[in-house]
């Protein structure tokens, strides 16, 4: 069983605040109380419902592991040479995942646990403090997926501005220790020309960033020793 979702009582919201006005983006460290984290590591690294999902253009097709194992060496290959295709030429990703109802009836009959962190991100302490770091008053909730993205995987560059959405502000909760930089699977801000700023995935570490705002997930290479495990989302009217 998970240990009940507790915010991190020392943070320091005002100073959070301040780096997240300058600069529209902030890494809070040891955003969750001692000890959860890893538990929900663990829990991820422990699931077998994850969905492969890829997109090709507007449409997204997601694989669960029956159809991933059905697939022939070829098929294989030429889904990957379709996937890299598609990274040259605009928006791709590969990655896993594991969704969270938006509907707060569905997400509170859930008995799903990333439900009820969804619900811990939308409702509370935490709901006040994202709005004071953020200064976005109009958020009212956190949509959710747990994403693991293995050896090969990446996300291209985009800017999370969908109409009709009302995103304010996104966010990567880390849940992967242990990691090392040219592992790759970083959180990259930039434009055409220069990466701003870059944050390595880590364990109990909340990435916080408006919207919109343009940055990728570099691909992960076959050095690192396992997944990069988040749960990410939007902060939203």
């Amino acid at each position: 069983m998970l240990p009940r979702l507790m915010l991190n009582p020392s943070l320091d919201v005002a100073a959070l605040a301040a780096r997240f006005a300058s600069a529209g983006r902030v890494q809070i460290a040891e955003f969750l109380a001692p000890g959860i984290a890893e538990a929900w590591h663990a829990h991820l690294a422990a699931r077998d419902d994850w969905l492969r999902v890829i997109n090709a253009g507007d449409t997204v097709y997601e694989l669960g592991r029956a159809a991933q194992a059905a697939l022939t060496p070829e098929a294989s290959a030429q889904l990957e040479a379709g996937v890299y295709a598609g990274a040259r030429a605009g928006f791709q990703y590969r990655f896993c995942s594991i969704r969270v109802p938006d509907d707060p009836e569905r997400r509170a009959t859930s008995t799903d646990p990333l439900a009820a962190f969804a619900t811990f991100m939308s409702e509370g302490p935490v709901q006040a403090v994202l709005h004071k770091i953020t200064g976005a008053g109009a958020i009212r909730f956190a949509d959710a997926q747990a994403t693991a993205y293995h050896p090969g995987d990446f996300l291209t560059a985009h800017d999370d501005a969908v109409t009709g959405k009302a995103r304010h502000a996104a966010y990567v909760f880390g849940l992967t220790p242990l990691w090392r930089p040219e592992w790759g699977g970083l959180l990259l801000f930039h434009d055409d020309r220069r990466v701003h700023d870059g944050f390595v995935p880590a364990l109990n570490t909340l990435n916080l960033f408006r919207v919109p705002q343009s940055h990728s997930v570099s691909e992960v290479t076959r050095a690192a020793p396992g997944p990069r495990y988040a749960i990410t989302g939007w902060l939203r009217g």
